[in-house]
């Protein structure tokens, strides 16, 4: 049998405390990847290592032999039944604040401590090593031995999406305690960094959406506007390649090949400020960005991009905001079926209502005259009006439609099946239906207003949400029959 050699680490111990327990969390998870992170240089550098490399990420426990006597209003922190609860951890640093908060309301509405020990599920070298930029893990078969027989490598085969998906079975009779594995959040994080060209660590709590690289130039004007203001409580500006300023007039150079899914990040203390992802068009890249952000359990995201008005009585520079969803991505049919419904959350709609009106100026009976409400169509084929007419129409109509995108039920959809609070509001730039296409020279002054309106709208939802106590935010609306007790 092979021979393991793995870090000697702390014995398990409760914790009534969940500043402490996440200190020990840090401490098991730091240990674990210098461990790994030592050999696997040593490895490369030296001879092949005789024994198998391994360390494994650090658990948190939890068990109640009663049902919680909580508020019935509040939809986390707490477990649904009796019995025993865990959770793998990766980069406990980065989630500290996020896990503090969690733990605490678990210790508190139960009233019974948190173990945390070291699980059994080996850290994949690729991950451990992740937060050195001078190691790169070679390709099968670059190096001088098989890498996965000295050490462990990402397991696609027990990375998916069974908890937050409803068909996770619990092993050994322990339930999940987080909506997310270790090795999942360590796979997105992974995936974050390629695609967004910035580190995991800017992100923040409240996401934009964006198919339209306008708003990006908004973006950064408004974020420098806000560093000249002393008194705005934004610290700093992210760009592409992790470039970071704090002064509103500082120059933002150039970091070269643009990456697939640009994204900004206005920042604030714990993480309260406002990214802002330029996703591109189409359903694949909106469940792709998605799919990776919800690890980092945000706690609202809002598609703010342009779409095809469907109505006559519209005008280009019109606002939509969505109240329903007709799924025709395709992308989520098979982790959320198109039978289940994606509702309007109240406390979002509200948001990005109050939002257009402070922003416009415009209130009651008169709003209708830019905005309306109405179920937000969103389809695959960026090029449907070429097809015969009358299926989609009738569909498009049926549904009582009245507009057409190709990324906001994907994001609506995500939200709903990770539990991240989600809304839409769209601008619309085209009415194919009535004749209007999306062509160079048809963009009125009206539409123009609108469109460099339209990102302060959405920054301005944002931060009506910030200033929403998170227990109002993140309602029972999302949760199913038995959720975990993290968010």
């Amino acid at each position: 049998m092979t021979r393991i050699l793995s870090p000697d680490s702390p014995p398990a111990e409760q914790f009534t405390d969940a500043t402490k327990a996440v200190e020990r969390l840090i401490l098991l998870y730091q240990q674990a990847t210098s461990f790994l992170t030592e050999h696997f240089q040593k490895a490369m550098d030296d001879a092949v290592p005789d024994t198998r490399i391994r360390a494994f990420y650090p658990e948190i426990r939890f068990t109640t032999s009663t049902y919680a006597q909580v508020d019935s209003r509040l939809s986390f922190g707490h477990v649904s039944n009796p019995g025993t609860y865990a959770a793998t951890i990766t980069r406990p640093e980065l989630f500290k604040h996020y896990l503090t908060q969690q733990i605490d309301l678990l210790i508190e509405n139960h009233g019974q401590p948190v173990v945390i020990d070291v699980s059994d599920t080996p850290i994949p070298v690729h991950f451990a090593v992740s937060g050195d930029a001078a190691i790169t893990v070679p390709h099968d078969g670059a190096a001088e031995f098989t890498l996965r027989d000295v050490f462990d490598v990402p397991d696609l085969s027990t990375t998916n999406d069974d908890i937050v998906n409803g068909t996770y079975t619990p092993l050994d009779g322990v339930g999940a305690l987080a909506p997310f594995t270790a090795q999942r959040v360590d796979y997105s994080l992974a995936r974050l960094a390629h695609y967004t060209a910035t580190d995991p660590d800017h992100f923040q709590c409240h996401v934009l959406f964006t198919n339209y690289q306008f708003y990006v130039t908004e973006f950064e004007e408004y974020a420098r506007a806000m560093l000249r203001d002393p008194n705005s409580g934004y610290t700093s500006f992210v760009s592409t390649g992790d470039v970071e300023i704090t002064d509103g007039d500082a120059p933002l150079p150039s970091t070269g090949k643009t990456p697939q899914m640009p994204t900004y990040h206005l920042k604030r203390a714990n993480g309260s400020g406002i990214t802002l992802v330029n996703i591109g068009v189409g359903p694949s890249n909106a469940k792709t960005a998605t799919d990776h952000i919800a690890v980092l359990r945000p706690h609202a995201w809002l598609m703010v991009g342009h779409c095809a008005g469907l109505r006559n009585t519209q005008q280009l520079g019109d606002f939509v905001l969505a109240h329903a969803y007709l799924r025709e991505d395709h992308v989520l049919d098979d982790d959320l079926p198109v039978w289940v419904p994606i509702p309007a959350l109240a406390e979002i709609q509200i948001a990005l209502e109050d939002a257009v009106e402070q922003v416009t100026q415009l209130e009651g009976y008169e709003l209708k005259r830019i905005m309306r409400t109405g179920t937000v169509a969103t389809i695959d084929n960026r090029n449907w009006e070429l097809r015969d007419q009358s299926g989609p129409v009738q569909r498009l109509s049926q549904s009582r439609a009245v507009a057409l995108d190709m990324e906001s039920a994907t994001i609506a959809a995500n939200g709903y099946r990770f539990r991240v609070p989600y809304g839409t509001l769209l601008c619309v730039s085209d009415k194919p239906l009535h004749g209007e296409l999306k062509l160079p020279g048809m963009a009125s002054g009206f539409y123009k207003t609108q469109v460099a309106r339209h990102l302060m709208i959405g920054i301005r939802a944002m931060e009506l949400l910030r200033d929403m106590p998170l227990e109002r935010l993140h309602s029972r609306k999302l949760r199913s029959f038995e959720e975990t007790a993290f968010l």
